[in-house]
């Protein structure tokens, strides 16, 4: 994994979303139009949190989110979203 030169500012995270599904466990191959936004991804960096709320989450966690949290951007031809850890729903 290369080092991302971004250093998320309070309790703020930056996760590398799951590539989109491709085929159902059945076999059939969804087309680039009906495939779903993924809701899981792989946390890259974190922020220093808080003052009185430290983070809980740390670079490496497999993480849930909301399918509408965080911000889209593009570092290096990569995609990434950066949210806040309270949009963050599980650690997986």
């Amino acid at each position: 994994m290369s080092e991302v030169k971004i250093r998320p500012l309070a309790d703020r995270v930056l996760v590398e979303p799951a590539p989109a599904e491709t085929k159902t466990s059945s076999g059939i191959i969804i087309p680039d139009t009906a495939q779903e936004k993924p809701q899981r991804g792989k946390v890259v960096a974190v922020g220093n949190g808080k003052k009185d709320e430290p983070m809980t989450v740390s670079a490496g966690d497999m993480v849930l989110y909301g399918k509408y949290a965080g911000t889209e951007i593009k570092i290096d031809g990569k995609d990434y979203l950066i949210m806040r850890e309270s949009d963050i729903l599980a650690i997986i």
